[in-house]
This record gives C-alpha cells, structure tokens and sequence, in this order.
C-alpha cells in the first residue's frame, strides 16, 4: 500500500502520501520503523516482476551510483554520512535496471544497494581487498543480475567509467553475460604500450552522424563522430593486490570522437571496452548504440530527485528509514518511467509489467467509461498492453487526445491519484 501511494501522491512525505488520513500515516511509520522490515528485503523484491519481463531478451543489466543529500544540522546528522566532499550528508543508491536491447524498454529493476557511509575510511584504496571496498559493489549487483535475469536470453552489463576496474572485467562476464563500460583510465595491454596508443594506430573506419539527447549540462545537439575499433588483452595493473586474478583479459574496443565539436561544446570522446564480438563496423555501432541506453538510468535518478518523488525532501528523522524509504521511492519511480515510456506504444510490453491483476481489471472499466464514441478518442493501444494502461492513467491526469504534446510524468503522477483512489473505493487493492 506505501508504494501506491508513494507513486500516486508523487512523494516520500509520509503525511502528503497518506492523505490526510491519520490512522494510514501511523501505519506508513510503522512500516518503515519496523525492524523486520530491513532495506535487503525492500531491494529484494524489486525484481520480481523484472525477472518474468526478461525471459527470452537480450537484457542491458544497467548499472550507477547516485548520492542522495538530506538536509541535517551539526547537531543532528540523522545517522547520515558523507555523501560529498564538504558537508554534504545522506545516502547512496546504487541501482541496476534491465532494459530491452532492441526497444529500449525499460522493464524494471534488477538489482542494487542502498547504504550511508559511518566514518573516514583509513586504509588507502590500494591496500583494500575488493570485498572491503566501495566499488565490491559493481561485481555484487551484476551477480545479482545472473540470478534475477536468469532466463534471459543474452545480458550484457553497461557501466560508466567508475565500472571499468580490472576485478570486474575478471570477475563479472560469464558464458552469456557480457561487459560493456567506459574507458576510466588507459590501460597497459599485452603487446606493449596502452589501450590508448594502441587505438591512436587503427584507422578511422566509418564515420556518422548521431543526436545526442539534453542532459542537465549539455543542450540536445548533432554530433560527426568518427569510430575506430579492435581487439585487445589487458594486462593485470602492477599494484593489484588480487593476485588470484587472471594476468591477462582479451577484450574487444570502440572508440567514437567528435573532431569538430560546435563552440563552447565538450566534445564526444568515448572508447567503450566490451566482451561482445565487435568485427564490423555495424558491430560497432551497436555497441555505441547500447552504450547511449545508459542515459535511462541517469533518467531514473533524476524522476526520484527532481521530476517526481523528490526522494531528498523526506523529513524521516532517522538513517535506516530513509534507507527503506529510497528502496520504496526507487520501485515507484521505475514505475513511472515505464508509463511515459510506454505512451507512444512503440514496444508491446504487457500491463502486468507495472500493474496488478485487480488493477488492471479496474484499468479495463475506466477504459470503457472515458472512451468516446470517434476512433481519435478510443484508446489506440492493444488491450492489456502497458500503452493501452498507460493511454487511461494520462487521461485520468488530465491529458487530452486532441493536445499536441504527449503526457509527461507529472500527468502520469496525476492520472495515478486519481486511478489509486478509484481503486481504493472499490475495493480492488488492498
């Protein structure tokens, strides 16, 4: 019941999500007081409908870390630690969502972590095994993804550059779970020199233009992109202390590069390293094609901090419910992404990929009662479908057939208080 109404309030303010309702607010505390109900368990449980949604796909296991700030006074740090350099205090997140590889779809999430940090670490970076490390945390969620994603057909694991790291290139890829991340830093390889001047030799070998999406420090733009690729075999870094690990890891490289980028623009420089078989330049520009999905999860972060659930306002006074609370907030904004993705109706994922069976049966009579009688204002969409979901809950947040724009997230938060409520009147959820 917290989850719904977490989604359909479109907030983690445990008041503003109960409604008003006194007697639901004191359970909603309860719940993420209560000690049997741990944030393992609420992380558990976000792939369950995840896992049924991947069966027979290729699936990218994405995966980030984001850094949640809560306001906190000297006095009173609320069991939070150092998110930032400076005085910046909270929790971090780091999730995994699985995304089909030919649509796009975002199907939900796989897995991840939630923690706040106790304390400066005093052991330099170097001298920590991996499993006393921070960054355990890329090998942990991608064993949790072999698990969740077991029937999926193929699973590639996309990271940025903090994924890049030799334990994870070691430990991570298995027989139909491959690697894809961003270069962090050049690495030597087995013929001499680095990754680097190795890629400097190759000749460019296809050139093509791409769109590049807004983010929040780069306006959406056109990009001339120029791509290399080739094989190489990394060497194990000198300073490692995981001596058990292989000396050497065969991987295949793709670089792309802006040479002419516009005035005042960072240029695109990317050189991805993978386990896929890049021998073409079409197998190339799949693997740069796989490698820009990522911006879905930098999408999810911003639904829960920004666009929607505004995660960091939660004024829950004590670290292990703000915890729980962001394993909650996460599954409601995966949710959300999934209905403004499936507006256009471009890929045929099934209602139940977000809704219950009772919700869905309640989707179904409202269906029938807002549709109107000419063929633009009947629901377009497949019955069942999540874009057939998705076209009822915008009409319930106000859209119109007739608006020019499509429905956004706060129609879709809209549409959902008004479907939770429905549904809360019939009895439908309990």
């Amino acid at each position: 019941m917290l989850l719904e109404c977490v989604v359909a309030r479109s907030t983690v303010c445990l008041r503003q999500a109960a409604q008003g309702d006194p007697a639901k607010n004191m359970q909603f505390w309860r719940f993420v007081s209560n000690e049997r109900v741990s944030v393992d368990k609420l992380t558990a449980g976000w792939s369950e409908r995840t896992r049924e949604a991947a069966v027979g796909r290729h699936v990218l296991a994405i995966q980030d870390t984001s850094e949640l700030k809560f306001a906190t006074t000297e006095d009173d740090r609320r069991g939070l630690g150092k998110v930032k350099k400076g005085s910046a205090y909270g929790a971090l997140l780091h999730a995994m969502i699985g995304v089909d590889a030919d649509s796009g779809a975002l199907l939900g999430l796989v897995g991840g972590r939630i923690w706040t940090r106790q304390g400066d670490v005093e052991t330099s970076h170097a001298d920590r095994p991996l499993e006393e490390k921070e960054s355990e945390r890329w090998v942990d969620t991608a064993k949790q993804a072999k698990e969740s994603l077991a029937g999926a057909a193929m699973i590639t694991l996309v990271g940025d550059r903090e994924s890049e790291f030799y334990a994870n290139w070691a430990l991570s890829p298995a027989a139909n779970v491959h690697m894809l991340t961003r270069l962090m830093k050049d690495r030597a390889v087995v013929k001499g020199g680095t990754v680097r001047k190795a890629l400097s030799r190759l000749p460019v070998a296809a050139r093509a233009v791409i769109e590049l999406r807004e983010r929040p420090n780069r306006r959406a733009r056109t990009a001339h992109l120029s791509l290399r690729f080739g094989s190489m075999v990394l060497r194990r870094p000198k300073n490692t202390i995981e001596k058990a690990l292989p000396a050497t890891i065969p991987v295949n490289v793709v670089e792309v590069v802006e040479p002419h980028p516009p005035n005042n623009a960072e240029p695109v420089h990317w050189i991805l390293l993978t386990t896929h078989d890049v021998r073409t330049v079409e197998q190339a520009w799949q693997i740069v094609g796989w490698y820009r999905q990522r911006w879905i999860i930098e999408q999810f972060f911003r639904t829960m901090k920004q666009q929607g659930l505004r995660i960091e306002d939660s004024q829950l006074t004590t670290a292990d419910g703000l915890c729980k609370l962001i394993a909650i907030a996460a599954s409601a904004a995966a949710i959300v992404m999934q209905l403004v993705q499936a507006r256009h109706g471009n890929d045929a994922q099934p209602a139940s990929l977000a809704f219950s069976e009772h919700e869905i049966k309640l989707i179904a009579l409202i269906n029938q009662r807002i549709q109107g009688k000419t063929a633009r204002r009947k629901n377009p969409h497949p019955p069942d479908s999540l874009a057939w979901a998705a076209w009822v809950i915008a009409k319930l947040g106000g859209w119109h057939e007739y608006q020019a724009k499509p429905p956004g997230p706060i129609t879709f938060h809209n549409g959902l208080t008004a479907f939770r409520a429905a549904a809360s009147i019939l009895k439908l959820v309990v």
